[in-house]
């Protein structure tokens, strides 16, 4: 790999980092709730981030999308949530799961423990099964609120963004730590078991529970913003598949549902066959590089 290349590829990486961090903050903005414990209660917090982003954040400035939708459908009052469910298919149908690799923070922090050093073992036998289970998890996560009322499955038991913000409120008020009770302590053995998991796993999380990443999955292969593949200039290296942290194959399935468009594998690729951008893609065999122009391309 020459000078150049290796150039380009960390500028890229370095660009999604600075995307993440960004979104990251600006879903976090109201600073001053660190300290003071006060939720943001202002019109934007009427509006859903499009990753996950626990309300109740000391810092969050914007709603969750998975927490909102619970809210609506176990209500006492049921409604269909038609604003939540819209922006939820506008944001799946122009990034797919690039939501998960760009704009959530918590898959952001997931990456960031990732790089801690410790041993690591991303690719195992049980990998692929546990995969199913976040589909398992969005089921229940819009079942069960319809038949079991005010009880929110996946925020009430599961949500690892509502642990840090129960955490962090606790923190800074002595009323809230002595409320904690037996429900904060499984949650915060699933953060903890979580955490641990990032130190040897990339991403566990959104591979194996996250509801919001299993939606967002179902959108890649429509998605706007999508992976190409050049059947006719690939030479079957299976570098872009060695590069995959998310444990696929982008030259067999370029636009699968666990792919969170990180361009891992695309700057990986020693013949330039995989392209991300804003485009069509090709008919199987077809050459992206005959397509019109990529509107907007973060890997390349």
């Amino acid at each position: 790999m020459d000078k150049k290349t290796s150039s380009r590829k960390r500028t890229a990486s370095y660009r999604r980092f600075g995307i993440q961090a960004a979104a990251a903050l600006l879903q976090n903005a109201n600073f001053t709730g660190f300290f003071t414990g006060k939720i943001y209660d202002g019109p934007l917090k009427q509006v859903c981030v499009p990753g996950l982003n626990c309300y109740s954040c000391p810092g969050a400035v914007g709603a969750c999308p998975v927490g909102s939708l619970q809210n609506f459908l176990g209500g006492l009052n049921f409604r269909i949530p038609y604003y939540i469910v819209g922006l939820l298919v506008f944001f799946g149908a122009l990034l797919g799961r690039a939501v998960c690799g760009f704009l959530c923070p918590f898959g952001w922090i997931q990456e960031l423990l990732n790089k801690i050093p410790f041993y690591k073992k991303n690719r195992f036998k049980a990998d692929k099964a546990l995969r199913s289970v976040k589909y398992f998890v969005l089921a229940a996560t819009l079942l069960l609120p319809l038949f079991v009322k005010l009880t929110p499955f996946f925020c009430k038991y599961l949500c690892p963004s509502g642990t840090l913000a129960g955490i962090l409120l606790a923190a800074s008020d002595r009323m809230i730590r002595g409320q904690l009770g037996w429900l904060f302590t499984w949650k915060a053995a699933v953060l903890l078991a979580l955490i641990a998991a990032s130190l040897v796993i990339w991403r566990p999380f959104c591979k194996y529970l996250c509801p919001l990443g299993a939606l967002y999955g179902f959108f890649n292969k429509v998605a706007l913003y999508r992976m190409d593949h050049d059947a006719s200039g690939c030479v079957h290296c299976g570098a872009c598949a060695k590069a995959c942290r998310m444990n696929i194959d982008p030259a067999r399935t370029p636009n699968s549902m666990e792919c969170i468009r990180c361009g891992d594998c695309v700057r990986s690729c020693p013949q330039g066959a995989l392209r991300i951008g804003f485009r069509r893609g090709t008919e199987a065999g077809g050459n992206p590089h005959t397509e019109r122009k990529t509107i907007t391309d973060s890997t390349n």
